[in-house]
């Protein structure tokens, strides 16, 4: 558990650094707010569908997700 939460701790913001960098490379007229802006939602996005995925996963591995552990 404790990696999962140290994996996730360096991917997100490691994420975030990336598309920020990548967008004022790419879009060098965009303010730096909208680069941040950008980077923000497609972060978001990204843990959103992971979070998801793993959300189906219990659910399907699971006979009754109240009762099962």
């Amino acid at each position: 558990m404790l990696l999962t939460l140290a994996w996730g701790s360096l991917f997100f913001p490691g994420l975030f650094a990336l598309c920020t960098w990548a967008l004022r490379r790419s879009r060098p007229e965009w303010t730096d707010t909208d680069c941040v802006m950008i980077s923000t939602r497609l972060v978001s996005s990204v843990q959103a569908v992971l979070a998801t995925g793993s959300g189906i996963v219990i659910i399907r591995s699971c006979s009754n997700v109240i009762t099962d552990s």
